[in-house]
């Protein structure tokens, strides 16, 4: 009998079984039998034990405030390199909003008919069985919210470095060890420093103080994400305002528009691409390097999906968790897609590694790719660049808040199914919070902090992430099909049509990927299938335990 099954309806922390009408058996206490619901019926409901302290205007603000941190003002200098065409940097950016704009519609459907805290980990679970919810609570533990959480804190370091010098990577505290490269076929790991320098510990700082916010009450952690993702996106609207409007550059327009925004664009285009590191460079044609590109701006755009993290504590969820994800979704891509026009308005395209001004290094080759930073120094000399760095600051710290506050939703639901820590399903007892999960992330975000290892693991994660979003909305036909009674508040606009599109594109972007860049697709889903064993020995220990508590072990 599976571990699940041998707990108590009613108990926080209750797990009981997948898919499966509700049964009874002898209760341990009083040995009389007991009804226990199924897990259907049990995750079709919110948490009760849960504080329901998030309404329409948080929920979208934790969905535009976790997408937004610094990627935007970054990746797009990678993804010119890669597509060396205007227009097609602009359709890099059309492709992710597609994606992720339908990803939200499907996902409305999928909150909405399972509020549960854990959100994708339960739709992955009740679809697909709780392997796949494990694996996907495992890699989004050990690397995808945690790493994204280092990054982005680490990014929120360096930036203020530029207000207070002695902030910086190079200025260390504790330097403990140089990783050498170590490469392995098309891959390079290792190459970074380990130990404290005063980047790190400003990012560390950051995650610890808003880790122990987040402990004093889901209020508390919604204002901070309110308020920093107002200021962030009014950053927004204020760049692509002046960018359009004020600060057009006529060297840029000419370099863009006149006659050459479809440069390299057609469907006949050859692009080099280099395979793996150190590899050879070969030529793909123009929706393959569209594919390639995905890698930042798919990214950048992520982490709209935080939001169902926190379903058991949203008002009204069958109104407010599909509309929160189509409104937050839609804002921010449209935001992303104005950005980009601003900096083909103000810099070039093209440019030079060792130019000498900002208008010849242009998007390409923008100093430490901060492309943002460049084009506000560009239109407004160093006032500019000092105001766009205050801007990603606030930006940074707003996106850790809400990575910091939607993920312990997630080890805190798989605690209660028994697939994790069983400290981290303990609730604060006065503010209702999941205080453990809270501190078991912290912990372990401050660990890659030091480790220097956030940024590999980040590179190598984002085909996982992708993969999971195909097996997360296939779940969506697989429910459609197990469940056809199921309540429905919100069905999915375009279904099955716009589904079934998101599958097959994250699928060819998946398989480029293999092909194409081994170095960020392999090492994650090594890390993906290592949770394989991990989750059949928790799962033996769990049933074990649960055992000996009935008394059917003679132990």
């Amino acid at each position: 009998m599976a571990a699940a099954e041998l707990r108590s309806a009613g108990q926080p922390g209750a797990a009981v079984p997948t898919r499966t009408k509700a049964r009874s058996f002898l209760s341990i206490d009083t040995k009389a039998p007991v009804q226990i619901a199924s897990d259907w019926e049990v995750h079709s409901h919110q948490d009760k034990e849960l504080v329901k302290g998030l309404g329409l205007t948080s929920a979208t603000m934790l969905v535009m405030g976790s997408m937004i941190g610094s990627g935007i003002f970054i990746v797009s200098s990678e993804i010119s390199r890669e597509v060396n065409s205007p227009a097609l940097l602009i359709a890099a950016w059309l492709v992710t909003g597609f994606m992720t704009i339908v990803g939200a519609l499907c996902y409305g459907e999928l909150a909405a008919m399972m509020p549960r805290a854990g959100g994708q980990y339960v739709y992955l679970r009740e679809a697909l069985g709780p392997l796949w919810g494990f694996l996907y609570g495992w890699t989004l533990f050990l690397v995808i919210q945690t790493g994204t959480i280092a990054a982005v804190g680490v990014a929120f370091g360096k930036f203020l470095g530029i207000f207070v010098p002695s902030i910086s990577s190079s200025n260390w505290i504790l330097h403990f060890w140089k990783v050498p490269p170590i490469r392995i076929g098309p891959m390079v790991l290792g190459n970074m420093d380990v130990g404290l320098n005063t980047q790190n510990l400003v990012a560390i700082l950051v995650v610890v103080a808003l880790s122990v916010i987040n402990v004093f009450g889901l209020r508390t952690g919604a204002l901070i994400q309110n308020v920093f993702t107002f200021a962030k996106v009014s950053a927004l609207l204020g760049l692509g305002f002046l960018g359009l409007f004020i600060g057009r550059n006529a060297h840029a327009l000419e370099a863009n528009f006149h006659g050459n925004f479809w440069n390299n664009a057609g469907l006949s285009a050859q692009h080099a691409v280099q395979v793996g590191v150190g590899g050879p460079v070969v030529l793909v044609g123009t929706l393959t390097i569209l594919a390639v590109a995905q890698v930042g701006s798919l990214f950048s755009a992520d982490a709209w999906n935080n939001v169902t993290f926190t379903a058991g504590e949203v008002k009204n969820p069958n109104r407010n968790l599909p509309l929160s994800l189509a409104l937050g979704t839609g804002v921010v891509i449209t935001l992303y897609i104005i950005c980009n026009f601003v900096y083909l308005n103000v810099l070039p395209l093209d440019g030079m590694p060792n130019g000498a001004t900002i208008l010849e290094r242009g998007i390409k080759y923008a100093t430490e790719e901060r492309v943002g930073t460049a084009v506000m120094t560009q239109m407004f000399g160093s006032a500019g660049g000092l105001l766009m760095a205050a801007a990603i600051m606030v930006s940074g710290f707003g996106c850790v808040n809400g990575l910091i506050l939607a993920g312990a939703r997630v080890y805190y639901a798989m605690a209660k199914d028994g697939l994790f820590f069983r400290g981290v399903a303990k609730l604060h007892p006065t503010y209702k919070t999941p205080a453990v999960s809270l501190m078991v992330q912290m912990v372990w975000t401050c660990v890659l902090c030091v480790s220097g290892s956030y940024g590999q693991l980040l590179d190598y994660i984002v085909f996982a992430v992708l993969v999971f979003y195909i097996l997360t909305i296939f779940g969506l036909f697989v429910l459609r099909r197990t469940h056809p009674e199921a309540e429905r508040p919100y069905r999915a606009i375009g279904y099955p049509l716009l589904p079934a599109t998101y599958i097959v594109m994250a699928l060819f972007i998946d398989v480029v990927l293999l092909r194409y860049k081994p170095q960020f697709t392999w090492p994650g889903l090594i890390i993906v299938l290592l949770g394989i064993p991990v989750y059949y020995l928790w799962s033996r220990r769990g049933e074990t335990l649960s055992l000996k508590r009935s008394g059917e072990l003679n132990v």
